[in-house]
């Protein structure tokens, strides 16, 4: 049997996920894709809230009209291509893995709607400045071992009072082992530390740990002012959950832990 290499034989960090993602892409793709019924197409949500939401005020939300958006670290392109379906000017996704832009392209093209997708690193994007009123990264920056580079590339390529939205895993959900809901690591541990997504993959996911407060201070000290953080899901019931493929999604832990945590940040 191979050993796994320890946290101390990690080495390129970018390099190590770019091969977990092109390993993984197609079982996940599917993943996501579970509950599309026969002859449908598969979801492509816009991740931003509408603005008629009677939950939202209007004004928390941006002006897609005439729009530039960007989505960094965008694996299979679903929010760009939700992006595009709402009707920005631009909807742009990048991505470091090739296997994950190929399954961009082909729900652009199940689409049908204008979307462009292109290689490259969140810490180092192939854009101009000023290129953007929207930036949205998805689950991406608790796997990039430089976040301030990351968010001053968001700041680099947004305009003056452009918005950047993000998730990464809640910190506190990360801190408890999902098959037993007991405390396993402590909340200043800060990694990197390998995360096995798939038994049968012989690559690992690595990724970093960091607090609430070393995020929103990570941001200020980039450029950006935080205008709110947003705690999801929120059902303190088990049974309001639906199933979900992903093994570390387990209704009773996320009934007392939030899984994901949003921040909303401006350029300052």
């Amino acid at each position: 049997m191979t050993q796994r290499p320890t946290e101390n034989d990690i080495g390129d960090v970018g390099a190590a996920n770019q091969r977990l993602w092109d390993a993984w892409s197609d079982g996940f793709q599917a993943m996501w894709n579970a509950d599309t019924a026969e002859g449908d197409l598969p979801p492509a949500p816009f991740p931003l809230p509408d603005a008629g939401a009677p939950e939202w005020s209007a004004n928390w939300c941006p002006e897609l009209d005439g729009a530039d958006f960007v989505e960094l670290g965008c694996g299979g392109g679903q929010a760009a291509v939700g992006a595009a379906r709402e009707g920005v000017e631009t909807a742009v996704g990048l991505d470091f893995s090739t296997e994950q832009l190929r399954h961009a392209t082909h729900l652009r093209d199940l689409y049908g709607v204008d979307a462009e997708f292109v290689a490259g690193d969140v810490t180092d994007a192939p854009f101009a400045d000023d290129a953007f009123d929207i930036v949205y990264s998805g689950w991406v920056y608790f796997m990039v071992e430089d976040v301030e580079a990351a968010f001053r590339e968001a700041r680099r390529v947004l305009r003056d009072g452009g918005l950047f939205v993000f998730d990464v895993p809640h910190p506190f959900y990360e801190l408890f082992d999902p098959e037993t809901n007991e405390l396993e690591r402590s909340y200043h541990s800060s990694g990197p530390r390998r995360n096995n997504v798939d038994h049968d993959l012989e690559e690992d996911m690595i990724v970093f740990d960091r607090t609430v407060g070393e995020l929103h201070n990570a941001l200020v000290e980039t450029g950006f002012t935080v205008e709110r953080l947003l705690e999801q899901p929120d059902m303190d019931d088990p049974e309001e959950y639906e199933d979900n493929p992903v093994d570390s999604f387990q209704p009773e832990l996320v009934s007392m832990v939030p899984r994901s945590l949003q921040f909303w940040a401006r350029v300052a």
